[in-house]
Order: structure tokens, then sequence, then C-alpha cells
């Protein structure tokens, strides 16, 4: 890692550290193409951002675990020279890999114990906090998600503001103690730390009083966003019982002291219709009709699927967890969901991973449905194709944080059909034909019945005259690309940032 200079302050010099990402964009220095460690849509958002504060100017710079399988460098079969001239040909020194063992030789960005994700945890920020902070001197830092909750706490201690985003609810205990045996002085900034119970001093509080870090992480920073505007307004008024009430009093704290906002996230770039390699053929706003014919006719013959133009696609995109995205109202009303539109020919498109895959399995098993209803593991070449072939998009989730899904289906010109609730509520509207608003559609009572309710809508929708549909549909994705926006997204950042230092980007805009 080479070394950098002080920081410019005509343009505040801003670190993102992540646990994950999808890409660095070009220019970043030569190994951006290869870090690529994604577990879920922190990775992409991540990402997303990184990409767009770069191309705007700012002198963005991101800390990393440095996943050596994962990025494909296998150290083994590199000699110290190799390695050594590998590291000297990043020019900008604008990405910082935490160097640890158990980072290394992983395969996947988090563990499947309870004892190892702290670890890994503890790791990286050990080395955020000793070698990556003070190489950067950044004036700014913004950390995301509970692997980087002891961070904000440090950041304070030495007077660097420091935002923190909340995209998932999950946490850990630890304790000074267990902070101090990973390589981190914990002893500067304990006092800026989050507890179980309320301290009364260091010596006391160091092997027994547990330290929440995602909760020390919100405690300690100096600005909070959630990932959506109405999920945050929800934790501040208790609606969720899975978030624990200390993280709830301190997310709602920070809402109170007008230090918390949320910030829509958006779809990578790569999700476009017009340009998508995944596609058997790419389409517009204008060419829809044609293109997504033609996306279907590929969809069904790969799934075994009815060929049948006219029939009404839906897609569920989302991993098949019963405890938030809701599959089980969908597996509950599926048989007499197909059968009570046979006549229309409905399909369901199940492209996902999770347990409750079974069920689905047995259903169509049961009622001999593989004409109709297809289930595959999920793969980037079936999501990517089902986007584009589907007319709907089913996304019933008991709650969601922001949600991606919705977003690029809306892009694709297929329409979301969701429980009200989140990141739901703020990106999807309901149909208005007669007022030509409005994306998807939208139910708001928690059950079965909902869903076929919105089910029903939906095929209403595919009922209306071809011409009626298409415009609809060409307004739909044109109006999307230019809400789902990454430059969007990335302005909100910036005015935070903004605000934060009290002083603008000057080269980002």
């Amino acid at each position: 890692m080479s070394s950098t200079s002080k920081p410019d302050h005509r343009n505040p010099r801003i670190l993102v550290v992540t646990p994950e990402i999808t890409y660095l964009p070009q220019g970043m220095g030569n190994m951006g193409n290869h870090l690529t460690a994604k577990a879920g849509g922190l990775a992409d958002v991540s990402a997303a951002l990184v990409s767009t504060l770069f191309e705007l100017g700012s002198d963005v710079h991101v800390a990393l675990p440095h996943y050596r399988r994962m990025f494909h460098i296998e150290v083994a079969n590199l000699i110290e020279d190799e390695l050594r001239v590998f590291k000297s040909t990043l020019p900008d020194a604008r990405i910082h890999l935490a160097e640890d063992r158990i980072f290394y030789y992983r395969d996947a960005v988090y563990g499947h114990s309870d004892w190892e994700n702290p670890k890994i945890a503890l790791a990286f920020q050990r080395e955020v906090i000793n070698n990556i902070i003070p190489l950067v001197q950044p004036d700014l830092i913004h950390c995301n998600d509970w692997m980087t909750g002891l961070i904000p706490a440090a950041a304070r201690r030495r007077g660097i503001p420091c935002l923190f985003t909340i995209h998932n609810i999950h946490t850990y205990d630890t304790t000074l103690a267990g902070i101090e045996d990973s390589g981190i002085d914990a002893a500067e900034f304990w006092r800026h730390l989050f507890y179980k119970r309320i301290p009364i001093n260091y010596e006391e509080s160091r092997e027994t009083n547990q330290v929440d870090p995602l909760a020390s992480g919100i405690f300690a920073s100096h600005f909070i966003n959630t990932v959506s505007p109405t999920f945050l307004k929800e934790i501040v008024k208790g609606q969720h019982d899975f978030i624990p009430p200390h993280l709830r009093n301190e997310i709602s704290n920070k809402y109170n002291a007008g230090c918390a906002v949320g910030i829509i996230n958006a779809p990578d770039q790569t999700f476009n219709p017009l340009t998508d390699t995944y596609l058997k053929q790419c389409f517009s706003a204008e060419t829809h009709v044609k293109g997504k014919l033609a996306n279907k006719r590929a969809l069904q013959a790969l799934l075994g699927l009815e060929q049948n133009d006219d029939a009404p696609l839906f897609f569920w995109p989302s991993r098949l967890d019963p405890v938030q995205k809701g599959c089980q109202l969908l597996t509950h009303i599926l048989y007499e969901t197909v059968s009570g539109y046979w006549k229309d020919s409905l399909q369901v498109a199940v492209i996902a991973n999770g347990a409750y895959q079974k069920h689905f399995h047995d259903i169509v098993k049961f009622h001999n449905l593989n004409k109709r209803v297809a289930v595959r593991n999920f793969d980037e070449t079936l999501s990517h194709l089902a986007y584009a072939a589907s007319d709907f998009l089913l996304m019933p989730s008991l709650f969601e944080p922001c949600g991606l899904p919705q977003m690029i289906s809306s892009i694709y010109g297929s329409l979301p059909l969701a429980h009200d609730t989140g990141g739901l509520h703020d990106t999807i509207s309901p149909l208005n034909i007669a007022a030509n608003t409005g994306n998807g559609f939208l139910f708001e009572v928690y059950d079965p019945n909902g869903l076929r309710w919105v089910i029903s809508e939906a095929m209403k929708f595919h009922h209306q005259p071809a011409e009626v549909k298409a415009k609809q549909i060409s307004r739909i994705m044109t109006d999307g690309v230019k809400t789902f926006s990454l430059s969007a997204q990335a302005r909100q950042y910036v005015a935070i940032y903004e605000n934060m230092l009290q002083r603008p980007l000057i080269n980002a805009f």
C-alpha cells in the first residue's frame, strides 16, 4: 500500500468503509476490476456510490478487507517480488485493503457461525483504525453496517465526522477486552461505545460490560441514514418487533436530533435493458413490446414453461426467506392463483435460493404445474432475463429496509406487486391509468388475502387493451430511469457530507 498526500481541503477526502463491494471504477487503481466480494445489496450500493462519487470528481477512497481468493489473487502463486510489484501499481492509492489471514482464503464475505463473523469484523476494523485511517487522513468517514460499528467511536475520538449507514439490522455482543485482544486500543475511545449497562469506568467495564457494535456505530456517529425514509420512520414509531429496543432508541435519538435521514438506494447502472448483455434482445421504452416478447419466449424455453406470448408472467426475484420476504404468502395461494387464471395461462417464475424453495417444488410436483410454474436456483443470467421477460414482479415483504428488485423491474417494464412497507412504499405508487401515474400495485394487510387481491389488480391491467398497456409500460420505464438514479442517490449523500463538513465538495458537481 503506497502512501498518500495530505488531504486537499478544497476537495474534502471521503473514506468509504465497507465489508463488501461489487466493483470499483477504472482510475481508482488497476486492481479495481478484481475487487468483487458480494453477499447482498450492500455490495451493489457501495459500488454504485463510490463509482458515482469518483466519476463526479470527489476525492473518494475505499477500505475493504483483502479477500484474496474472492479477488482472484492467489498469493501462493506469486513470489514475493511479483507481489510487491503488483501492489506498487496502484497509482492513486485510493483502494485500501485491510490485511489479515482471516480474509485471504475466504469464499464468502460472512461466515456461518456466531463466533466467526465477530472475528472477521474485529480484524477488519483493527486494520482500518490502526493503519488505513492514519494513512488516508480523511476529512470524513462513511461507514456501512455492523462490521464497521466500532469505527465511528474511533473517528469521534480523532475529531473526524462520521456518517453511519444502516443497511441491515444485525449485530453481536463483545467486550472491551475482546476488542483489545483483537489488536484495537479501545481505551482511547471506550467512552464513545454503546454498552448494555451504563459503565462506571473503563476498568470495571472491560471484562463484563457487553458492547453492541451496531448500536455503537449509531451512538458514536455524527449522522446516520437508513436506506429508505419510510423504514426510518417505521423504526422510530416502533413498528418492527425484530429491532431491539436499545437500537430503536439510539436511532430515534439521532432522528429527533435531526441527525438521521433515509436515502433510497439505486440500482447499479448495469441494469439497463438497452445494454444488458444477458438479454435475448435489448430494448428501450419505445421498443419494449417486441423486446419483452423476445425475452419472454427465451425465458419460457429455458424454464420449460408453456410457450405462450399472451401468458401473464409473474417473477419472484428475492431470496426465499419466510421471515422477511413473504414467500409463504405466495405458497399459500399458488395453486388457486394458477388454477384460477388457468384460461389466462398465468405463469410464475421463481428464481431464488432459500430453504423455502422446497415448498414451491412440492406444490408444483403435487399439482403437476411444471408448464405454469418454474422454480430455479438464483442465476445471474436467468434473473436479468426474467426482469426483461416478466409482466409483473412479486415482492410481498413483511418489511423492507429498501429493496432494489422493484426499482429494477420498473426500469425493465415489469410492474411490481408489493406489501406497502419501508422502501417499497417509497418506490412504488399505485398504477392509475386514467391519471397516467403510478408504477405498480400495493397491498396494506400482510396476509395471503392481501397478495391475492393485488394479483387480481395486476390481472385487471393485463386484460387492458394492448395499446393502453404499452403506453403505461413505456411511461413507467422512462420514469424509472429518471427516478431510480445513481446520480440522484449520490447527490443526497454529498449533501449530507457537505452538511457535516460545513463546506462544499467543489469538485464533485
